[in-house]
């Protein structure tokens, strides 16, 4: 039907063109002379100025054969469309509404004339030609061409496809051409329509408010099905994009765009929406289209769907029928916003075949509602039935729709048209000479008023209805969008009502939704809003993966990894939590992580402390013996000095442990270390000098040896002690100036816990320290071993050997374990070294002394220790 209808229109231009260039350029014509007739259904109303109209008043039209032997005849329409005669009635009234009103172009008589365009592209192009041209069958050329044109401005058409071909030759002309109905976003391109205004919202604003209807309900996977036709490729394509931008959904059919009324066709599509997991389908469509489609999808029983309407079908009664509500029950669509006419009612009773605007349009109407005829049928016909027409039958006794003006939409619309129109033309008048818009501040002359002068004035419009609506225009020729959103509602006795239930409109933020969702009736045993999505929501602690191959809005929800979180439904990513945070098993949440060092609080800790206060306390106990029997041959003849200060020493050394239980702070890690290498160079120190001072003594007791004592004398045990020792503290303060020990959080273990430990800093600092106590304790171990053998009343040397032997094991030991132990038990191994080897020390060397002191005091006399020849062991 396109390609036959756009070969017809371009005919007829060329046609027309012809004529008019032979009529013009011949040297033998005086004049021209109309080369054909428009004698199409219309009703006219002379005036000052004179509108046009454009309306289907007949649904179909049939073309006379082609034949190039006879002239064409004109084509013959039928199948009356009562709503679309309503629609020019609409604009006829507005006019005589206007010539009534005293402050609207006063002093000014408007007219109309009114053509059917019988729903085809040619008959519509021909007869919007025909406006603009004049009907006058012939002019002389000798003439002035003065006067006002045919028309000033036109409303119209019905359709985008038909707005399209008649726009695009009057927008050459700048004749304004105001639609009522036309919706394709292609209108707003000002290059190839540069005259065209329309007072219905456009596709791209139905589309979006659509989205805002699928975003309220969170319908995300969707089915689009549009017409074969500008209006539904430019809506497919507008979808598309806005989808796209807003990221609301997807298209579950969008291969299979567009559709038309071919029956296959029609099969394939339903086929694939019965097996399609999309629940919510959207039908940009007219009329006819759409009842094709619902026809199938009754015959193949697709139920549980919920149908969207563009506003093409919103309220198209033929669809709310018994068979067809089971499927479209509940339907939610957008109309065209709803508005009242006062008096509108009384203007179209006051039609009626014989009065001045009755003609054939008028004839028909009459005989379409009172099912009569004014003349007999030809001879030849069948009789169908059916009285003759008086022309005195009475409107108001008729149930019609005709005179029900409660649900105005499209009426409303052409009614805004007109006064727009209107309001254009009184601004224009109401110029004032040399303050005009145009070249030299002049204004339009009455006498000659041509269309783009008008055209300037209307693109500024702007007004009130009395219905309270504000009409004005953009850039693009565009209105105010508002749309009514309508549902479906289906009685319980069968019958149906579209219901109003809620507004969306543009506003500065964008589009505004209104929903009064107690009103809405869900087709559903649930009677809630069904779910539409490919795939479920991804709750938080999870991120969505999509699937290859598929739309954006079928995904995976995949559980973020440890250490990272997501606390968003449907979250694209997941973000790591901070250093000292780590994701709880719901991986919706960063929590602290739990940290981990060798703490008082728990049983390791609490057992080693409690053995380094034993230590500790043993040490003072040993220490309160000696100090009691100072004066004893046992404390004396081990150089009490020494073992005072080796006891004290000691003490140091299992309370040096305590640094390394609880949580690390860099005063305890400094510390630590350092009194650690201190107190055991200390301890060691005192018994290599124990050591070297028992082989003094043992040197001594031979013959020539008195000179060697000389330098043992308690000066020089305290000063080698001291030396000694120094060197460890010296060794110890390079080390914390040089690279300080430090507290660490160690994550290498396991990633959601904090190993607290204290680092070295300087490995080789802590090497050297351990190096300088191994140095010291070798060295009394082997000077004590190579006295082993001295005679038992200097058995010192063998409790020495005994214990540095301890001694070394456990620090031997200590390294390895000390290496390959992770976080807290590092450090619970060489709190373990210490306190064994302090206790190795204490017991070793202090024990046998304090049994004999308190258990066996008769050993404890100067003649059992300088006993000579003796076998057994003393002390």
């Amino acid at each position: 039907m396109w390609a036959f209808a756009g070969i017809s229109v371009l005919l007829h231009f060329i046609v027309m063109s012809n004529c008019f260039y032979s009529a013009v350029s011949s040297p033998f014509s005086s004049s021209c002379q109309l080369q054909g007739q428009f004698n199409q259904n219309g009703i006219h109303k002379p005036g000052d100025v004179v509108f046009g109209g454009v309306f289907k008043v007949n649904s179909f039209s049939v073309f006379p054969e082609l034949s190039f032997t006879v002239k064409p005849e004109d084509s013959s329409c039928y199948g009356f469309d009562i709503l679309g005669y309503r629609m020019a009635q609409t604009m006829a009234f507005a006019i005589d509404e206007i010539n009534r009103n005293p402050n609207l172009l006063p002093n000014m008589t408007l007219g109309y004339s009114l053509y059917d365009n019988c729903g085809m592209l040619a008959v519509g192009f021909r007869a919007g030609l025909a406006l603009v041209s004049g009907q006058e069958k012939q002019f002389t050329l000798g003439e002035t061409c003065t006067g006002n044109p045919p028309v000033l401005g036109i409303v119209g058409d019905s359709t985008s496809t038909r707005s399209i071909a008649t726009s695009s030759v009057l927008g050459l002309y700048r004749v304004p051409m105001v639609s009522y109905f036309a919706t394709c976003s292609c209108l707003t391109d000002r290059q190839r329509f540069p005259s065209f205004f329309r007072t219905i919202p456009s596709d791209p604003f139905q589309v979006r408010a659509m989205i805002q209807i699928l975003k309220h309900f969170g319908w995300t996977w969707i089915g689009l099905l549009v017409s074969d036709d500008d209006y539904g490729l430019h809506v497919a394509r507008s979808f598309k994009s806005d989808l796209a931008q807003t990221g609301a959904g997807c298209l579950a059919y969008t291969k299979i765009l567009p559709f038309s009324n071919d029956p296959g066709d029609l099969r394939r599509i339903v086929d694939v929406m019965r097996k399609s997991t999309a629940r919510v389908v959207i039908v940009f469509s007219h009329e006819s289209h759409i009842l094709h489609l619902m026809k199938e999808v009754a015959k193949q029983n697709v139920t549980g769907l919920q149908w969207m309407a563009s506003e093409a079908w919103t309220t198209y009664t033929p669809l709310q029928t018994p068979d067809l509500m089971p499927y479209l029950g509940g339907t939610l669509g957008i109309a065209i916003r709803r508005g009242e006419i006062a008096g509108l009612r009384d203007f179209l009773l006051r039609t009626h075949p014989h009065s001045s605007r009755g003609n054939n349009m008028v004839k028909q109407f009459w005989e379409y509602t009172f099912e009569c005829r004014f003349a007999p049928p030809p001879a030849g016909w069948v009789d169908a039935g059916g009285a003759l027409c008086t022309g005195q039958e009475d409107l108001e006794k008729v149930e019609t729709v005709f005179l029900d003006v409660s649900n105005l939409r499209p009426e409303y619309n052409v009614y805004k048209a007109v006064y727009a129109l209107a309001y254009a033309l009184h601004d224009l008048l109401q110029c004032v000479p040399g303050r005009g818009p145009f070249s030299g501040n002049s204004c339009a002359n009455f006498q000659q008023l041509e269309p783009w002068q008008l055209l300037y004035y209307l693109e500024k419009v702007n007004f009130t209805t009395s219905f309270g609506d504000q009409v004005s225009f953009d850039k693009n020729g565009d209105a105010i969008p508002i749309y009514d959103v309508m549902n479906w509602l289906w009685l319980p006795d069968g019958g149906t009502e579209v219901q109003a239930v809620g507004l969306v409109k543009e506003s500065t933020s964008g589009e505004e939704l209104t929903l009064d969702e107690d009103k809405i009736f869900w087709n559903f045993a649930s009677k809630q809003p069904p779910r539409s999505v490919c795939s479920e929501s991804c709750s938080a602690g999870t991120r969505k993966a999509r699937k290859k191959g598929q739309p954006v809005c079928c995904f995976d929800c995949i559980t973020c990894s440890e250490g990272k979180i997501s606390n968003e439904t449907d979250s694209m990513e997941c973000t790591s939590c901070p250093e000292d945070f780590w994701s709880n098993p719901r991986q919706d949440k960063c929590v602290p992580k739990r940290t981990d060092f060798l703490s008082y609080h728990e049983p390791l800790g609490i057992c080693l402390t409690a053995a380094s206060l034993l230590g500790t306390f043993m040490c003072a106990i040993v220490l309160g013996i000696f100090i009691h029997h100072r004066t004893t041959p046992m404390v004396r003849a081990n150089n009490s000095e020494l073992s005072f200060l080796l006891l004290l020493s000691l003490k140091l050394c299992f309370l040096c442990s305590l640094l390394f239980i609880g949580r690390p702070q860099l005063w305890t890690c400094q510390l630590r270390h350092a009194a650690f290498g201190i107190s055991f160079v200390l301890c060691v120190s005192c018994i290599l000098v124990k050591t070297m001072v028992v082989l003094a003594v043992f040197k001594a007791s031979k013959p020539g040896g008195g000179a060697t004592l000389k330098w043992f004398g308690p000066v020089q045990q305290r000063g080698t002690v001291l030396v000694l020792t120094s060197i460890q503290a010296a060794i110890c303060t390079a080390w914390l100036v040089s690279s300080s020990p430090a507290p660490h959080k160690n994550t290498k273990y396991h990633n959601n816990i904090i190993f607290y430990e204290c680092v070295v800093g300087s490995t080789v600092g802590f090497a050297v320290l351990l190096g300088y106590i191994g140095l010291l304790a070798v060295l009394s171990f082997l000077l004590a071993f190579l006295a082993r053998n001295l005679p038992d009343n200097f058995n010192e040397a063998k409790l020495i050997t005994f214990s540095m032997l301890i001694f070394c094991a456990v620090w031997v030991a200590f390294v390895p374990a000390y290496v390959n132990s992770p976080g807290k038990y590092a450090d619970a191994v060489e709190v373990f070294a210490i306190l064994a080897s302090s206790f190795g020390l204490l017991v070793a060397l202090f024990g046998p002394k304090c049994y004999i002191i308190i258990f066996r005091p008769e050993r404890n006399t100067k003649k059992a220790l300088m006993g000579r020849g003796t076998t057994q062991t003393q002390i």
